[in-house]
């Protein structure tokens, strides 16, 4: 028996909605809908989707505001689907927990493979292992992440980062490395990477202004500091 993919798709035109459901279902994705904020947080509640096409300009409450109300509760991958390409935009609904921002209009390829990206993120693998550095362990077979033994909640692209990282321990991993290990892609800007460094930072920093984990390399990239627990 095929296993689909479980989307939610939510926006409030109604031809858009129609659009992403005739393209998806014939490549094994399974699409559920809703027109508004609102219904959106029940749905995921109800039906706990794979991942959620998610549009910024809804009736009732904005996207980020929705992103913002489910990342108190659950990790599922969201991708903003919006006509607003301001970078002031992409900022607030990454910096609200979006994995993903792709700008209208956009070709089906891209977003399905954004679709297959988000999901590779999420996917538990069992054969990676625990690494702890100063306050911070990194359990990569069930995807923990804890800071003093409390439990950390990270976006799946915030894990993903870190996972990357952790994998690499000591060394430096380039900006593109990074982007092609997490997005699955090389379209994705740094500016997003940035921005979603930043949000790790201040949940696994104690001072997020001086980081002693997660440090810069300028003009490079990025490297996870071994630190004595």
């Amino acid at each position: 028996m095929s296993v689909f993919i479980r989307v939610l798709v939510v926006d409030d035109e109604a031809a858009v909605r129609r659009f992403l459901k005739t393209s998806l279902i014939p490549r094994g994705y399974e699409v559920k809908e809703a027109s508004t904020g609102q219904e959106a947080i029940e749905m995921v509640t109800q039906s706990r989707p794979d991942v959620i096409l998610l549009d910024l300009g809804l009736p009732d409450l904005d996207g980020v505001e929705v992103t913002k109300i489910l990342r108190e509760w659950c990790s599922i991958p969201i991708i903003i689907l919006s006509v607003r390409d301001r970078e002031s935009d992409k900022v607030a609904a990454l910096d609200a927990g979006a994995d993903d921002y792709l700008s209208k209009p956009f070709g089906l390829n891209e977003l399905t493979a954004r679709l297959r990206a988000a999901l590779r993120r999420v996917q538990q693998t069992s054969d990676e292992p625990t690494i702890v550095t100063g306050p911070l362990r990194l359990d990569l077979a069930n995807r923990q992440v804890t800071r003093n033994g409390q439990i950390v909640a990270l976006t799946p692209t915030e894990y993903d980062i870190l996972r990357v990282l952790g994998r690499y321990h000591g060394k430096v991993v380039t900006h593109k490395k990074l982007i092609q290990e997490v997005w699955g892609h090389l379209e994705q800007d740094l500016h997003t990477l940035r921005v979603n460094v930043s949000n790790l930072r201040r949940k696994i920093e104690e001072e997020p202004a001086r980081p002693q984990l997660l440090v810069t390399e300028p003009g490079v990239g990025y490297r996870l500091n071994m630190l004595e627990a």
